[in-house]
């Protein structure tokens, strides 16, 4: 087993495989998705999305973003590289009656669809960790109708991703050597925290019209530090990865340390608010 310093290391662009992903699908259903809706609504609204349009969504994940398009009356396709995922995705749709929806496992690297085929291509915190996110956006281009638009919803500066933040300074009361995330460069996830970042590599794209909403952000509600732990956990399998090798009794100590952050934070009075920055970018082809 490896030591509490090794296990709570991160390397620069640790980028997990399709089968931890597949590992987490049902956390990232059950304790992160059912948060993205709010979201996905307000930066479909600010992509245009119309009923009866062709919808893609690129490392969709278990449908955070194509499921409430499909609910608006677009013709969905869900795309992930996670059999899982898409798994989840299949079921909610087939819950929900939502004929006009479909999922395919596909890479966002190389999506097997033809040039020119959809009205709107849309990730939510999907695209936004990918390792090579320029050829993953090229891609999501190619495959959008001339005058289509494009909509990548990322995270914001980690400094301000107050869930993240809750959580290392817990893992750091337990594990005092753990120095949390990298700066230069930022995990995967923040590779564009910056919005000039993001404006840029969507132009880079063969993208025009680009704009960056800044003003929004996402919000998360605890009760509990197993709440949360629960939400970061299933939310990235590198988190995971992060503190799957601490002794139960450490990882139970993490938890108590979250429910008097949350408990602060609340005042003992309801649920704790937590927020982090968003990044909303749309641009026409």
């Amino acid at each position: 087993m490896a030591t509490n310093e090794e296990a709570l290391s991160t390397t620069d662009h640790e980028v997990a495989p399709a089968e931890a992903w597949d590992a987490i699908a049902a956390g990232y259903d059950e304790f992160v998705a059912p948060g993205e809706a709010s979201l996905a609504n307000e930066g479909l609204r600010l992509a245009g999305l119309k009923p009866g349009e062709r919808f893609l969504d690129v490392a969709a994940g278990p449908g955070g973003l194509s499921l409430p398009a499909a609910r608006l009356g677009a013709k969905v396709l869900a795309t992930d590289w996670s059999a899982a995922m898409i798994a989840r995705f299949e079921a909610r749709v087939d819950e929900e009656g939502l004929a006009e929806a479909e999922g395919r496992v596909m890479d966002a690297h190389a999506l097997e669809l033809d040039d020119d085929s959809f009205d709107l291509t849309g990730s939510q915190f999907g695209v936004m960790l990918v390792p090579d996110q320029p050829l993953a956006l090229r891609e999501m281009v190619r495959v959008t109708k001339p005058g289509g638009r494009v909509l990548l919803i990322a995270y914001g500066p980690p400094a301000e991703f107050e869930t993240l933040q809750f959580f290392i300074a817990a893992v750091q009361a337990v594990v005092p050597d753990f120095e949390g995330l990298p700066d230069d460069p930022p995990p995967l996830e923040f590779q564009v925290a910056d919005s000039e970042v993001l404006r840029q590599r969507l132009t880079d794209a063969g993208l025009h019209n680009v704009t960056v909403d800044t003003t929004h952000e996402e919000r998360v509600e605890f009760c509990s530090g197993e709440e949360m732990w629960n939400w970061v956990l299933g939310s990235n399998p590198i988190a995971r990865t992060i503190v799957g090798d601490l002794p139960e009794d450490q990882q139970a100590t993490v938890r108590q340390v979250l429910d008097g952050m949350l408990r602060e934070r609340s005042g003992s009075n309801g649920p704790a608010v937590l927020t982090a920055p968003l990044n909303i970018g749309v641009g026409t082809k």
